[in-house]
């Protein structure tokens, strides 16, 4: 039976044959070339008005999906590893993983016919007027932590991040238990090895980049002296050092494109630890290096401009030295220095006293002390008697004293605040 369409093109070729109306007519009507009006007249007087209907008309398309393909996809879809991924995301990984190519809109109908829903949530939202990107690359770093169950079991964990805001590039994301000091150095960590140095960081009023407004009234007579007005925190003092500009967003909004890229982790990320069979931080943190390039080779986008303004870091630095949390003390006649109330001694008899010494305090090296360039051992003064045997000093960075785990967890691993 002909549909409607097929039908009023039967009735004016069979006119145009009948010589009741012209070529030129039917063509108009049917809004064809005349042409293709003569190659359609010859075909009905050939094989009749049955010649009309289209040649594929009630044959399977070529594309159509199989019920076994349909069948897998469902099987996958409802498995640990796949069950919470957002349809766009489950749709990548049916290609990359699977080796089942489909479309969104044929993925889309065949989970939402299966009774499906995509747990991406879409929030009714008050509009921001979105602030325009900076032309370079390396001109600012948008700067973050967000806390997730990232790995389903009911913990929290923060991740800490930076955005480029001209490429929407990440350039380093590290887990920690909480948001602290160690997470955003080892985001500027990766940043400088694998970029350089950004012109400026913009992250939030928290703890790790500006001080209280409590400490700004307690400024140090030799800092003054120095041309400092208001109080610095260790990650202040180190992208100053850097010469890296660093200003505060004056809420979520305002950084609005680190707030989304945690909007699309926490879709995806947990995804990607099931079916990596990734459940702990050091196991996301080693994931997170190769993931950051799947993400940019994504979600980038290419800058206004193709100038990238990122430094690079002069040879004078040593990462492991400048990461790090950092005192200024002098040292007693026998070599000793406290901090918060725990006694020091360095481990080499020619310092004179009161020498004044830069202490670095880190995950990575302990404590140390630089005195003129040269780097020294430092031990907890209590350990001191018991670890020296036949004159020699057991190597106490292979085991940190709970005394240094304690500076670090005070220093480096302390909880971020909001100021």
């Amino acid at each position: 039976m002909l549909k409607q369409k097929d039908l009023k093109r039967a009735t004016l070729i069979e006119a145009c044959i009948k010589g009741e109306c012209t070529i030129k007519q039917v063509a108009n009507a049917l809004g064809l070339s005349e042409r293709r009006v003569k190659q359609i007249k010859k075909e009905v007087k050939e094989n009749g008005v049955k010649s009309i209907q289209h040649g594929n008309r009630g044959r399977k398309p070529k594309n159509t999906i199989s019920d076994e393909t349909r069948k897998r996809i469902l099987e996958l879809r409802s498995s640990y590893e796949y069950e919470i991924s957002n349809f766009k995301h489950f749709q990548e990984l049916l290609k990359e993983r699977e080796n089942i190519n489909i479309s969104y809109s044929a993925l889309y109908n065949i989970l939402r016919n299966a009774g499906i829903k995509s747990p991406k949530k879409h929030h009714k939202t008050k509009l921001h007027h979105r602030r325009k990107r900076k032309e370079s690359e390396g001109m600012m770093l948008q700067a973050d932590g967000t806390p997730f169950d990232w790995f389903g079991d009911g913990n929290q964990y923060s991740l800490h991040g930076f955005i480029d805001d001209a490429t929407g590039k990440i350039t380093g994301l590290y887990m920690c238990k909480n948001e602290c000091l160690l997470g955003y150095l080892e985001v500027l960590r990766q940043t400088i090895e694998n970029y350089g140095i950004p012109i400026s960081l913009y992250p939030d009023k928290y703890s790790v980049f500006f001080p209280p407004k409590k400490v700004n009234d307690h400024i140090t007579l030799e800092e003054q002296l120095n041309g400092r007005e208001k109080g610095i925190t260790q990650f202040g003092r180190i992208v100053e050092e850097l010469g890296i500009e660093m200003f505060a967003a004056s809420s979520p909004q305002a950084k609005g494109r680190i707030e989304r890229l945690w909007e699309t982790l926490q879709s995806r990320l947990v995804t990607e630890f099931r079916i990596n069979n990734i459940k702990s931080i050091d196991e996301a943190n080693k994931f997170l290096i190769s993931y950051i390039e799947k993400y940019n080779s994504k979600f980038s986008v290419v800058p206004i401009s193709n100038k990238n303004v990122y430094l690079k870091l002069p040879k004078r630095y040593d990462l492991d030295e400048l990461l790090c949390v950092r005192f200024e003390r002098t040292i007693d006649n026998a070599g000793v220095f406290s901090i918060n109330n725990s006694k020091f001694q360095v481990m080499d008899k020619y310092l004179p006293p009161k020498t004044k010494i830069q202490i670095y305090l880190s995950q990575k090296i302990g404590i140390r002390v630089k005195s003129n360039n040269k780097i020294y051992d430092v031990q907890p003064l209590e350990l001191i008697s018991k670890d020296i045997i036949d004159n020699t000093l057991l190597d106490y960075h292979q085991c940190l004293p709970d005394v240094v785990i304690d500076l670090i967890n005070e220093f480096y691993l302390r909880d971020a605040k909001a100021s």
